[in-house]
């Protein structure tokens, strides 16, 4: 079927048909226009995809320092590591899956994700840093999930069109979707 589409692309072009045209993966996501413009929905999937590991390794992490009896900076320190270690093994996952040799894998996972995470991170925990009790709450308050609940909303946001200019540039999660054929 994506072939019968691609033919469809090229025999619009060639008529000078104008119609805006989404290219499609085979996960069904629209990524860019005809033109090259990077759609929202390509920007928020990827940082929902990028949102996802963070969230497994910050909870993670804030489990395993809380339960260990740890700070709060060593526990916010595990769960950082563990945000970047998920995030890329989200993408790793998914571009092993695609054929990739690990090395190569490790190289996309990298290139993808750095950049997405770390602003991530940066705006996640410097919500929960600044928000008045977060820092002392305990996994079995109210205020320590809806604080993060917040920080990860808040976080997505600013994050969102950090990943669309990234993808606009063939960079971040454009580099993962060349794999994704």
């Amino acid at each position: 079927m994506e072939h019968a589409h691609e033919q469809q692309h090229e025999h619009e072009q060639h008529h000078g048909q104008h119609h805006e045209h989404e290219q499609h993966h085979d996960h069904g996501h629209h990524h860019t226009t005809s033109g090259g413009k990077v759609t929202w929905a390509a920007a928020a999937q990827a940082t929902l995809h990028c949102l996802t590991g963070c969230a497994i390794g910050e909870v993670l992490g804030m489990v395993i320092g809380t339960a260990l009896g740890w700070g709060n900076a060593p526990t916010m320190v595990l769960a950082i590591v563990l945000a970047f270690f998920f995030g890329y093994a989200l993408t790793l996952r998914g571009v092993r899956a695609a054929g990739l040799d690990f090395r190569t894998a490790i190289r996309v996972a990298l290139a993808a994700d750095t950049l997405s995470i770390a602003v991530m991170e940066v705006i996640d925990n410097g919500v929960i840093l600044l928000w008045p009790g977060a820092m002392d709450a305990m996994l079995s308050d109210a205020l320590f999930w809806t604080a993060l609940a917040i920080a990860f909303a808040v976080a997505f946001v600013v994050t969102t069109p950090v990943n669309k200019w990234m993808i606009g540039r063939g960079k971040g999660h454009a580099v993962v979707h060349q794999y994704h054929h």
